[in-house]
């Protein structure tokens, strides 16, 4: 039988049997793992740098505008039109030239974390699913953006879209982690449900966050096409945009479990595979290989900073605090 398309096979599941198990109406993460990773977060907090931001939250990050902030940050000649109340009046007369005080905005850090709920990311055959792994990783970046009293907010890519405003600290961190851990299991047939515009929801990020917010987007990115391109490289532009992408060991390499039934979620119709076949098990691996490399060079053109993290990896920071270009 000839070998199918890769992007057909990333958005397939083997079809479960029977009702769903309790273990698919459980929350994601269990208090006690959400616990131990805002323990972790403290560490990634620790390896964040402070950096400039532009929104308008009064908070404790240097902006880049000057203005009538708290922190002093200069004296410099005054210039016709500027404002005499903040006129430096010691090094006028120091100087004899008048000079004005300028002072540092004070301004807070938003970070937006995109979680993609989608059916292609409610998929896992080692340790979790891989939305599981995306929730884990917000989690941990949450938590440490809360340590610098940033203001959290979120969206859920879900078969109904969730926004959740930005609030500050620990309150907009806990209302992400709740909102994203909801149970997660698998969807009914996408052949049967209005097919989703990946480009309607990143305008929709575009339009909404304000620039130099922190952005983060946790996917699979099966649905990354090259129409997709311009505006992410807008979002990079405006924004500080980093792209996890999660993948299952399962895609990366057939298992060899034999002849195995697949059901496309796209189509709603099953296929039949004998991963027992080392060259199918080799053009799948191959196929895989070649749309990561795809995947990998649209986010670099888009100037979007990208990591693979796959969904069996149990320590997170050991991944997440290396630099990523």
């Amino acid at each position: 039988m000839p070998f199918p398309r890769l992007d057909g096979l990333k958005r397939w599941r083997v079809r479960p049997a029977g009702n769903l198990p309790a273990a698919a109406q459980m929350p994601l993460l269990a208090a006690e793992e959400i616990a131990g990773l805002a323990l972790q977060a403290e560490l990634l907090a620790e390896m964040q740098p402070a950096r400039e931001v532009y929104d308008h939250h009064a908070g404790d990050w240097s902006s880049p505008w000057l203005g009538h902030g708290l922190d002093f940050e200069e004296s410099r000649p005054y210039v016709a039109g500027d404002d005499i109340r903040d006129m430096d009046w010691r090094t006028t007369a120091r100087t004899g030239r008048a000079y004005l005080k300028s002072y540092r905005e004070e301004r807070q850090p938003t970070l937006h974390l995109v979680i993609d709920r989608e059916a292609s990311m409610r998929f896992g055959t080692r340790r979790r699913l891989k939305v599981t792994q995306a929730v884990r990783a917000a989690t941990l970046f949450a938590f440490a953006a809360a340590d610098h009293n940033a203001a959290i907010g979120g969206t859920l890519w879900d078969s109904g879209d969730l926004s959740l405003p930005a609030l500050h600290g620990r309150n907009g961190a806990l209302a992400l982690i709740e909102a994203a851990a909801r149970p997660c299991p698998p969807l009914p047939d996408a052949a049967a449900t209005e097919p989703v515009s990946y480009l309607d929801r990143l305008l929709a990020l575009d339009a909404t966050l304000p620039r130099g917010t922190e952005l983060v987007l946790l996917s699979d990115f099966a649905w990354l096409r090259e129409q997709h391109e311009p505006l992410l490289a807008r979002l990079a532009e405006r924004m500080d945009l980093f792209a996890i992408q999660i993948s299952d060991p399962a895609e990366r390499s057939l298992p060899n479990v034999g002849l195995a039934r697949f059901h496309d979620m796209t189509r709603g119709d099953d296929i039949w595979i004998d991963t027992g076949h080392e060259a199918e098990r080799t053009a799948y691996a191959a196929a895989f290989r070649k749309r990561q490399a795809d995947i990998a060079g649209q986010f670099a053109r888009a100037g979007v900073r990208h990591l693979n993290l796959g969904s069996e990896v149990d320590d997170l920071l050991s991944v997440l605090m290396v630099p990523h270009a």
